[in-house]
């Protein structure tokens, strides 16, 4: 099982920002990936452990803000596509021949 946490914290006031940083930091101890900036994954070798997390991350959501927890499985998270940045460039053409004088 893959778990997927979103989220969209406010950060207007200092407490804001020091909530939504804790909420990350505790995502991150609690086995968390940053996937982008507000999106977690972790992997769960069962349901049982699964449901434990998502129990976690329930206790320790900030009183303002949204999170959303997705659930998937192991062959549903096989078929995620990834594309990150541009398309590539080739490397320029190193040198043909080293010489030593």
């Amino acid at each position: 099982m893959w778990l997927f946490v979103f989220f969209d914290l406010p950060t207007n006031t200092k407490k804001e920002r020091k909530d939504a940083a804790r909420f990350r930091k505790d995502l991150i101890k609690d086995g968390f990936t940053m996937m982008q900036y507000s999106v977690y994954v972790r992997h769960c070798a069962s349901r049982e452990s699964s449901d434990v997390h998502i129990k976690r991350v329930r206790l320790r959501v900030p009183p303002k803000g949204k999170v959303s927890i997705l659930r998937i499985t192991d062959k549903q998270y096989g078929d995620i596509v990834n594309f990150w940045g541009v398309k590539e460039k080739p490397l320029p053409e190193g040198p043909r021949q080293l010489e030593i004088f």
